[in-house]
């Protein structure tokens, strides 16, 4: 309707202004048709880029992955040989999410040292950092990690949202003695939702997440493809509606998803409900029984139940920190 009455507004400014303002009927009604077959090309083109545009995120199917729960949000994601290794977030060492499982952290994860003696060990080809957020139970061992891991030669790359890592991390980057240019996906400039970050045979896309980060820049999720696998991480969100859009338009076969409730996440029955709108086939409840204001350690067996409630079809798998569990898609 619009461009139909820009061209008879132009109709009628060709006119001339001594000129009638009439308009050819007949002339009127071509272009009218002309303008119709238009708008319906034009809608048949949009109809085609949107079944393009799912076509391009398939769901994948015939892979294999290993997922590890080191506590908390942080969880330790890799291909069965372990030559792809992905770590959403980066609370290693010092993460408090073991004790009130009563469970002690195992070498590898007892301290920085131990931590990069045992990926060195692993020989990866690739090791991805994924950090959602600024928030210290997600990047307090961040540049500590990235710098142990680099100074062992080994082939580390992280990625985040791009203003934060051009811009709010710099200054920390720069006190760590790190070239973000060097480490950050895309020459440093990290991505922005919608955009993509690779490294070795991984890659992942920024989401959106609704939370909150202590220097201003939007918090987010990931979606990771590794081994034949798309993987949700929620990092720390509440339920939002465009988890549907998200579960249309990449079809994750895996959704790592933050459970805690209390003063700063979605809790089990928001969780599960997310898990539905995303449409996958497994579900890992993380993020809880890490601090004295979210729910312990009971937080799994309740996302279990809910997710039975709503989405029976959705495998769940309960882990405890240092548990691994191998997910096929």
């Amino acid at each position: 309707m619009k461009s139909e009455h820009f061209v008879e507004r132009n109709e009628l400014f060709a006119a001339g202004p001594s000129e009638p303002t009439m308009v050819n009927p007949a002339r009127r009604m071509i272009l009218r048709g002309m303008l119709g077959l238009g708008g319906a090309m034009a809608l048949a083109g949009c109809g085609t880029a949107t079944v393009g545009a799912v076509g391009l995120n398939p769901r994948l199917t015939g892979g294999r992955i290993s997922v590890r729960w080191l506590g908390g949000g942080i969880t330790e994601i890799a291909t069965p040989d372990y030559k792809q290794i992905a770590y959403g977030d980066a609370w290693i060492w010092s993460n408090a999410g073991w004790s009130r499982f009563n469970i002690s952290k195992p070498p590898e994860y007892a301290t920085k040292e131990g931590f990069v003696q045992y990926v060195a060990g692993k020989k990866p080809d690739a090791v991805f950092v994924l950090l959602t957020h600024d928030h210290g139970d997600h990047m307090g061992d961040y540049f500590e990690m990235l710098k142990v891991l680099s100074e062992a030669g080994l082939p580390v790359m992280t990625t985040g949202q791009s203003d934060m890592m051009r811009k709010g991390l710099i200054p920390d980057f720069k006190n760590a003695g790190l070239d973000p240019a060097k480490l950050v996906s895309n020459g440093g400039a990290g991505m922005n939702f919608g955009g993509i970050s690779r490294d070795g045979t991984m890659t992942a896309r920024l989401v959106p997440a609704v939370h909150s980060t202590l220097l201003g820049y939007p918090p987010a999720g990931f979606m990771l493809d590794i081994g034949g696998v798309r993987v949700y991480i929620s990092g720390d969100t509440d339920l939002y509606g465009d988890m549907k859009m998200l579960g249309e338009r990449y079809q994750p076969n895996l959704a790592i998803v933050c459970v805690g409730d209390g003063p700063f996440t979605m809790g089990p029955e928001d969780a599960a409900r997310a898990c539905q709108w995303l449409g996958v086939s497994h579900a890992i409840p993380v993020h809880y029984a890490h601090n004295g204001l979210v729910r312990g350690v009971e937080a799994g067996e309740d996302f279990r139940r809910a997710v039975a409630q709503i989405a029976p079809a959705i495998q769940v798998t309960v882990l405890k920190p240092g548990d691994t569990t191998m997910i096929e898609a």
